[in-house]
């Protein structure tokens, strides 16, 4: 190019997603701190920090506002005292908590499908087939038998209390920003 010898340019900032902006904002207003890490894909440790795995440790599709929207859904299912516990009291070394898993998936759905973010914000993991069988109304399917179906009923009720504002203003922003 002649005539731009010797002319210096100065990178701006860097680009950030406003999508990983608007849920890194939302799990401070929940008291939590996000931390990246390639030893893990999602831990909390019970004190406040919500470690995800790094950009390249996770599948193509997994974003930083797929995985708090997940982590928020187990402590909806939990209960608010699982802040306190790591990984939300989970056990996710054995399939004691699978039922929870459906139950956090059931939430996530039932939150998302409204918006038409059901898709975009869907859970990348071993579940995701699970995720993606679940019919359009995620509270509505399967029997009574299944614990899952009312766990997250009781997640959905505990997501309307105004603590959890928070949580709707992230989704209606993520809605705004995919649109």
């Amino acid at each position: 190019w002649e005539g731009w010898e010797g002319v210096t340019r100065t990178p701006g900032p860097p680009y950030v997603d406003p999508l990983d902006l608007v849920w890194t904002a939302t799990a401070r207003r929940f008291g939590l701190t996000i931390v990246r890490s390639d030893e893990v894909f999602a831990s909390t440790d019970g004190a406040g920090t919500l470690t995800l795995g790094t950009p390249e440790t996770l599948d193509p599709d997994d974003c930083l506002a797929q995985m708090v929207l997940h982590e928020l859904c187990h402590w909806l299912v939990q209960g608010r005292s699982a802040a306190d516990e790591a990984d939300w009291g989970l056990d996710n070394d054995s399939v004691r908590d699978v039922h929870r898993e459906h139950a956090c998936l059931r939430t996530q759905a039932a939150l998302l499908e409204p918006l038409g973010l059901r898709a975009l914000l869907g859970p990348t993991t071993d579940f995701r087939s699970y995720y993606d069988a679940l019919p359009l109304h995620p509270l509505e399917a399967g029997t009574e038998a299944d614990p899952s179906v009312s766990m997250a009923r009781d997640a959905i009720r505990q997501a309307r209390q105004p603590a959890w504002m928070p949580l709707h203003e992230a989704l209606d922003a993520t809605r705004s920003i995919a649109e």
